[in-house]
């Protein structure tokens, strides 16, 4: 029996040991090696409400890039009352069949959330991509994004991060009420974002004031456009104040 989950809408891994031996010894496959030579890759990551679906979706409307649906083990849920649909916002597979995948090194990377699913990106969807002639785009878990960039160096990576502490917030309360345990899961997941943002120098950061801007500065460094060291350094600082912000709401859960 796979799982004992007696509600369907929440995650739950009843393979957690099995998933967590197979992501620590992780390596892609040689045929998987063979399809990220052809394929441009851009992936954003942030935390929670920091807008990177939307900035995706934003993007693809300027008709070069390939939205990389991605694999995972939670089950559909409902967003604004619709509920998610498989190939559509992800590839909903069975634990047992992402495991074996996992084992055969047949995905970019892959990543346990939250302590509660495991997600990742297919090679088969960068197959996918490469087929379009188009740019591979995504976002990405946080802990997913040092496995990507070994695997494939060029990778554009890009922070996405709120343009305050106050707004961030602001912007989840409006996707409506959460669990408190939840909640909390999402802050420390923050935090882990928030601290290496303020210290990578693998990524660069995009701040979203508003989901345009954000898309066209982020295309604009796909094209090659040089990054304004001055802007990356300020966004670290935002990165710090964000972090202590986040520290100190957790303090007082």
């Amino acid at each position: 029996m796979e799982s004992t989950n007696t509600n369907p809408s929440t995650p739950y891994l009843a393979h957690r040991d099995k998933f967590e031996a197979a992501l620590a010894s992780y390596r892609i496959s040689d045929h998987a090696k063979k399809i990220l030579k052809n394929t441009k890759l851009v992936l954003l990551t942030g935390p929670s409400s920091s807008g990177r679906n939307t900035i995706i979706e934003f993007m693809l409307g300027m008709g070069s890039y390939h939205y990389i649906v991605s694999d995972t083990t939670r089950p559909p849920r409902y967003n604004d009352g619709i509920l998610e649909q498989n190939g559509r916002e992800y590839w909903f597979r069975k634990e047992a069949e992402m495991l074996q995948d996992i084992e055969n090194g047949e995905f970019l990377e892959a990543e346990l959330i939250h302590g509660q699913q495991v997600s990742g990106i297919s090679i088969r969807e960068l197959e996918a991509a490469t087929t379009e002639h188009r740019i591979a785009i995504n976002e990405v878990d946080i802990g997913g994004i040092q496995t990507v960039l070994a695997a494939k160096p060029d990778t554009v990576a890009i922070f996405i991060l709120p343009p305050s502490f106050e707004e961030w917030q602001r912007r989840m309360a409006g996707r409506g009420t959460m669990d408190p345990a939840e909640f909390k899961r999402r802050m420390q997941t923050a935090e882990r974002i928030f601290a290496e943002a303020a210290q990578n120098s693998y990524a660069t950061i995009v701040v979203n004031h508003t989901v345009a801007d954000a898309a066209h500065e982020i295309d604009g460094i796909v094209q090659g456009k040089s990054v304004d060291s001055a802007e990356q350094h300020a966004g670290k600082e935002l990165a710090v104040r964000l972090l202590q912000q986040t520290r100190a709401l957790l303090a007082s859960l």
